[in-house]
């Protein structure tokens, strides 16, 4: 690279960095945030990193790039690397019925007529299965007493599945999209065909071979999580040992100590804590192809639309991979992305993005409900990012 070659790229990290830094400042000076980590990498290398405002207001604990955060969705993306490395070894198949592993998991259509579960199914959310919190009051999920994953600490996942299946679909599988409880059943089968704690078996497919240590089920270090705070009028309000946050979709109920309950299922779609390193190096192992964990055929079919385009109904211009969301149409979607952006986040305040096009990993964890998955923040960081492009 020429000197003004490496000069001009210079500039561009310096442009980059300070529109990230804006971004940052402001949610924490108009106390939309109340601590942030984001990581920035282009091309494999990290261009930005920052850690600011507190990981635990109360105690007045600084943010540190080492914090630990509940990831909430986060958990999906890495589950379904461990289900797609099963894959690869045949040991499960994509249209392999669920009950292969869950004999008893048999939830029936609307009318009560049977249905097939198949484990594409359930890594598109096009099985028929939802989200407790986008029910309304009394719905089947509500009444049968369904957690999410992130609420009922001690809650073992064979009574959650029993729940689960004791409510009806919301539709024929793979005829529609519906964010959903998926990835839990999904936790059920890895752990029926590895025979371990779905815990042990993603730190053996995926954190392990890494050589990642704080990404688990539960918290390595207790002094370096973070606090869980939640949206309201003045400043976000800590959350207490359960907290309901109302969003779009729902009401959505919390337990934050759930992750200390040994007890406590581990929850494939929601029940991992970890760093924004260790989420920055996983989602750059699947940037770069895949190695040492999946194959690269196995990566491009995850980055490809999988559900059949249901998805886009409900969200224009974006389609689901295996994982994560995938931009089909940025015009559509109305997003700086290009077409083939992965993208996803966290309730508990996290989001993230892949831009192949551009060599873009981008990372944002926060402890703020609903701030750091929705926000103005979201929709700052992604522009000022574009803009310094």
């Amino acid at each position: 690279m020429s000197l003004p070659l490496e000069k001009a790229e210079a500039a561009r990290h310096s442009s980059l960095a300070a529109a990230v830094d804006a971004a940052i400042t402001s949610a924490l000076d108009d106390k939309r945030l109340v601590g942030a980590v984001v990581l920035v990498a282009r091309d494999g290398e990290i261009v930005h990193r920052r850690a600011a405002g507190l990981a635990d207001r109360e105690n007045d604990v600084a943010m540190r790039e080492d914090t630990i955060f509940r990831l909430a969705s986060i958990t999906k993306p890495i589950v379904t690397i461990a289900a797609m490395r099963l894959i690869e070894q045949a040991r499960i198949g994509l249209d392999d019925a669920v009950t292969r592993w869950l004999p008893d998991f048999r939830p029936r259509l609307p009318d009560g007529g049977e249905a097939t579960i198949r484990i594409r199914h359930l890594l598109t959310h096009t099985s028929g299965l939802g989200y407790r919190f986008s029910e309304e009051d009394g719905g089947p999920y509500i009444s049968a007493g369904v957690s999410d994953g992130l609420d009922q600490p001690g809650l073992p996942l064979a009574e959650n599945l029993r729940r689960i299946a004791s409510a009806p679909l919301r539709f024929a599988p793979g005829s529609d999209w519906q964010y959903s409880v998926a990835l839990d059943v999904l936790g059920g089968v890895i752990e029926a065909e590895t025979g371990l704690p779905l815990g042990e078996a993603v730190a053996g497919l995926v954190t392990r071979p890494l050589g990642l240590v704080d990404t688990a089920f539960s918290v390595r270090d207790r002094n370096r999580l973070a606090a869980a705070y939640m949206n309201a009028s003045q400043e976000p309000e800590l959350m207490g040992e359960e907290a309901e946050v109302t969003a779009l979709m729902g009401s959505i109920r919390f337990a934050p100590n759930r992750i200390f309950d040994p007890a406590s299922y581990h929850s494939g779609g929601a029940g991992m804590a970890g760093t924004a390193g260790d989420i920055l190096a996983i989602l750059e192992t699947i940037r770069k192809g895949g190695a040492p964990l999946l194959s690269s055929e196995t990566v491009r079919m995850m980055m490809t639309d999988q559900a059949g385009g249901h998805r886009q109904q409900y969200e224009p211009g974006s389609g689901f991979g295996f994982g994560w969301s995938v931009i089909t149409d940025p015009v559509e979607a109305g997003v700086p992305f290009p077409a083939g952006t992965l993208k996803w986040g966290g309730v508990y305040g996290h989001s993230w993005f892949i831009d192949p096009v551009n060599g873009l990993t981008v990372v944002a964890l926060t402890n703020t409900t609903l701030e750091g998955m929705w926000g103005k923040f979201t929709v700052d960081l992604r522009e000022a990012i574009y803009a310094a492009l």
